[in-house]
C-alpha cells in the first residue's frame, strides 16, 4: 500500500490546503461524499477524470487502514 502523502497532499496554495488528490485540485472528501451520496467509484472517475482508478482506490485503503487502527 502507498504512503498517504504519495496519493493525497495538501499545498496552502492549492484549495487553501485541502486534501487533494496528487496532481490534481479534487479534494479527497469529494470521493467520500460521491461514495456516501450512494454514486459508485466509477461515477466519481467519470465526473472526475484527473483522478486515476489506482490513486483513488489506494487512498480508500488508506482511509480504512487509518480508521481501522483507530478502532483497535
Amino acid at each position: 500500500m502507498q504512503q498517504p502523502e504519495g496519493i493525497i497532499v495538501r499545498d496552502p496554495e492549492i484549495l487553501g490546503g485541502t486534501p487533494v488528490f496528487r496532481g490534481t485540485r479534487v479534494p479527497f472528501r469529494a470521493l467520500l461524499d460521491y461514495l456516501e451520496g450512494g454514486d459508485t467509484l466509477d461515477e466519481f472517475l467519470d465526473d472526475f477524470p484527473t483522478v486515476p482508478r489506482e490513486d483513488a482506490i489506494a487512498a480508500l485503503e488508506i482511509a480504512q487502514s487509518l480508521l481501522v487502527g483507530q478502532l483497535d
